[in-house]
């Protein structure tokens, strides 16, 4: 039996696409290595009316924890709270059974605050955007 494959490029985040593929790739991956335990994780920061500032989004799977977004706005930077954010981040993780942390950076300013914090660079795309680079880090908790 053949199957006929039409392939489309687009421009645009495809939500349906984007849910189906993250399904189908679990499912994958957890019938070759075993139930992956993804979970979703946030820390936010919030202002009076309750609205979202900031914050971390990521996930845990296969006992690591994933800092996906990690962003704290300008006025609040240097208060502690980017530090507060992860310990809270790294706490649940722990509780969660994970056994690490990892992330990446185009920034070198947040580069340097990751490494202050303990982790350790263990990848790098070079001129990625030109001239910089996307460092990935990690952290054994």
């Amino acid at each position: 039996m053949t199957i006929e494959a039409m392939l489309e490029l687009t421009d645009t985040l495809n939500a349906a696409l984007h849910a189906h593929l993250g399904r189908e790739l679990i499912a994958y991956n957890e019938a070759l290595l075993g139930g992956s335990g993804v979970k979703p994780l946030s820390v936010m920061i919030r202002d009076e009316s309750r609205e979202p500032l900031g914050g971390l989004s990521g996930r845990t799977s296969f006992g690591w924890m994933f800092v996906e977004l990690l962003f704290v706005p300008a006025s609040l930077r240097g208060t502690g709270i980017g530090s507060r954010i992860l310990e809270m981040a790294e706490a649940e993780a722990r509780a969660r059974g994970c056994s690490g942390v990892w992330l990446d950076t185009l920034n070198p300013d947040a580069r340097l605050f990751y490494q202050k914090r303990g982790y350790v660079t263990f990848g790098e795309l070079p001129d990625c955007p030109g001239g910089n680079s996307r460092v990935f880090l990690s952290k054994r908790l």
